[in-house]
């Protein structure tokens, strides 16, 4: 009975090596994400340099970048997710650790760490979608607007808090 035992926890033991299918796939979605978010901000801007024309600039580029911005935060989002995952799960990564430039913003020690980080960057994903909803939204009357101030104060309380947080108060 005791070697079937340990049969059984070597397999559960050996189960968490199926984190690196989420691993490897949040790197590749994060490095389309990256080079998608790039091809975001570049088309347009080719296109302007083309032809010079204002219409492109002022508003095709604006939403183009904040879609990139976007992208490149969700993209962001992927990289530490998949970073904290192996971390969490597989093996430290040695290399980091070792590297005298390395940020200790990618360093996750347990599962809470990993998702305050990860929810920091949800923040600033919704933060960069409303101000792109912001944009683009029309303004008809003063109760626009005052939504539109209500948003931007339950935003700003978002970031108060999580700041506040991170500096343990």
């Amino acid at each position: 009975m005791k070697k079937l035992e340990l049969l059984f926890e070597s397999f559960l033991w050996k189960s968490r090596l199926l984190i690196i299918l989420a691993v490897v796939s949040s790197i590749i979605g994060a490095f389309a994400l990256f080079i998608a978010g790039l091809l975001e901000v570049m088309l347009p801007l080719l296109k302007f340099l083309k032809t010079f024309d204002h219409e492109i600039l002022s508003k095709k580029l604006v939403a183009s970048a904040i879609a990139s911005i976007d992208m490149f935060l969700i993209a962001t989002f992927l990289l530490i997710f998949s970073l904290g995952l192996y971390e969490l799960f597989i093996s430290k990564i040695d290399v980091a650790e070792q590297d005298p430039k390395s940020s200790k913003v990618l360093f996750i020690t347990n599962l809470e760490d990993l998702k305050t980080k990860l929810g920091r960057v949800v923040i600033m994903v919704i933060i960069v979608t409303f101000f792109k909803q912001a944009i683009e939204m029309e303004y008809k009357t003063p109760l626009d607007v005052l939504y539109l101030a209500l948003a931007a104060f339950g935003i700003s309380l978002a970031l108060y808090f999580t700041h506040r947080e991170y500096h343990g108060r």
